[in-house]
């Protein structure tokens, strides 16, 4: 036996192939180079559940799993994009010659080396020294991140990557994701621009696309993307930008279109398919939608990746189809994940609408509109987020098109569109979400055309000499309407123009505490969480 290293002995292992005598050379494989600590998983699911709850220093995965319609690269994509990955994890895929092109681009994305069987003891020493080096060599990088320190770990990235230290590349990319992830969408673009004129790489271009969208350069970003994928046409991550772009630039057909794209090239992508499902929900056709949640609900409902939103929506589905068996069903796992965190609000809402379309598929009338009743109560709350509104508003409809009659509704959907319609794409997720009910989506559009017109406004007192007037008319609306929009626009004008405006310090701070409370929750549905409360409920327990 030769160690990798001085530390192999301490490493934790996880062997993931379905083929008994494949795994059991790779264990003995990894015993030669040191390693103690080997966990062996033979399906696809039971590797996800173990990378969801415990921490693995060498990760071994087999591409392709026999009867299974989940791969190796769903599962690590899950994984990368809920958060969940930890960056000292060394991941080495193993593939076929037959899946080596979508091995190397799955390489591109999360792993640290790849092999292509059949393959020496010897190369795969090789991939996992060098892997375990370079993490090393990132280890105070690491670290930082680990600590949820980002800026230090970020500003380290630069001066590595500008010195051409120890893995120059691997810490500039760590440091552009951290960029965007603080907001700072500029200076990831210099990372991104930087490594692209030392070698043009995919994700680095990925990474361009994405600061741009972020920076709110959506044509930019969306000229970027479609060059990429005309010369990468099977690069997921792409299509999943590019979904995002499409729905901001008021083009959700094509928007659906990329997800389509992304979930055929990655089937078992539990995130993706949700997220294909929310945009079959809202813009496609019924029996899509019903389609992409059940399959994400079947791959992934015990998961951490899968977003409960999922369950709501397949919920509304099933009460369409009146499919009770299947809504009774939604409605017990709802409240079976609600259970190790009866805190979490957002859960609290999920298990509420779907319960309450329970009782109105079982004529349950007056639970089902005292369930509506208490949600419409919240509309004001912090924590009612853009997903809430779109759930009330699913159930609202549902509810007036079984010609129940509840008081006050017009009011109650104008009370909750003048807060959640911040944007075009906003305002369509809301009218869709109102399911054609005709009397709805008039109040949804008057309301968005009155947030529209008291900014527009403003901005023209502004323009017009009067930002005071300008930031005093904007606060008034916003207190009163809660409106991400106007409360940002009223902090943009007090920044911008705060030596001339009477009595600013005073003003700034009751924009402040608007923007504290309320910035975050009127601008989209969130999808697949790493930190959806169940999720650091299991990340606890383990």
């Amino acid at each position: 036996m030769v160690p990798l290293d001085s530390e192999i002995g301490k490493a934790r292992a996880l062997v993931i192939d379905g083929n008994a005598a494949s795994r059991s050379v790779l264990t003995s494989m990894l015993r030669e180079f040191g390693v103690a600590d080997i966990t062996q998983a033979r399906k696809a699911q039971e590797a996800r559940r173990l990378l969801e709850t415990q921490r693995f220093d060498i990760v071994l995965c087999e591409y392709h799993f026999d009867d299974e319609p989940v791969s190796g690269q769903d599962i690590m994509d899950d994984l990368r994009l809920a958060q969940l990955l930890p960056l000292a994890t060394v991941v080495v895929m193993i593939s076929s010659e037959a899946g080596y092109a979508k091995v190397a681009e799955a390489a591109e994305a999360a792993l640290d080396a790849y092999l292509v069987k059949p393959h020496t003891q010897e190369a795969l020493r090789q991939r996992l020294v060098q892997a375990r080096q370079r993490k090393v060599q990132l280890g105070d990088i690491i670290t930082l991140v680990e600590k949820q320190a980002y800026i230090e770990a970020a500003e380290i990235c630069e001066v590595r990557f500008k010195t051409r230290g120890p893995a120059w590349v691997q810490a500039a990319r760590i440091g552009a994701e951290l960029w965007l992830r603080l907001g700072k969408p500029h200076a990831a673009q210099q990372m991104f621009d930087a490594i692209l004129q030392a070698g043009a790489v995919p994700w680095a271009r990925l990474g361009v696309a994405r600061a741009q969208y972020d920076a709110g350069g959506h044509v930019q970003a969306r000229r970027t993307l479609e060059s990429l994928l005309n010369e990468q046409p099977a690069y997921a991550d792409a299509y999943d930008v590019m979904g995002r772009v499409l729905l901001d630039q008021g083009l959700p057909e094509q928007a659906l279109d990329a997800m389509r794209q992304a979930t055929a090239l990655t089937p078992g992508s539990v995130s993706r398919i949700v997220k294909h499902g929310l945009l079959a929900y809202y813009y496609g056709e019924p029996k899509e939608a019903a389609d992409a949640l059940a399959k994400a609900a079947r791959l992934g409902l015990n998961s951490r990746i899968y977003d409960l939103q999922g369950l709501v929506l397949l919920a509304a589905v099933q009460f369409d189809l009146a499919d009770r068996r299947g809504l009774a069903g939604s409605h017990s796992s709802m409240v079976a994940a609600r259970a190790p965190v009866p805190q979490s609000a957002r859960l609290r809402r999920f298990e509420v609408v779907i319960g309450a379309l329970k009782a109105l598929i079982e004529r349950r009338v007056p639970e089902a509109v005292r369930d509506a009743q208490a949600l419409i109560g919240e509309i004001a709350e912090p924590n009612f987020e853009f997903e809430a509104a779109c759930n009330l508003l699913s159930l609202l409809a549902r509810l007036q098109r079984s010609e129940l009659q509840l008081q006050d509704l017009d009011h109650d959907v104008d009370v909750l569109a003048r807060r959640f319609a911040v944007s075009r794409t906003t305002c369509e997720l809301l009218v869709r979400a109102a399911r054609a009910q005709q009397p709805f989506e008039a109040v949804i559009r008057a309301a968005y055309a009155k947030i529209t017109a008291g900014a527009e406004d403003a901005v023209s007192r502004t323009v017009n000499g009067q930002p005071g007037e300008a930031v005093r008319l904007l606060l008034a609306q916003a207190e009163q309407t809660l409106n991400a929009k106007l409360i940002d626009l009223a902090l943009h004008t007090l920044e911008r123009h705060g030596a001339a405006i009477e009595r600013a310090p005073d003003l700034l701070t009751r924009v402040q505490a608007l923007h504290q409370q309320y910035r975050g929750y009127g601008t989209q549905v969130h999808l697949s969480r790493a930190n959806e409360p169940r999720a650091m409920a299991a990340a606890a327990k383990s």
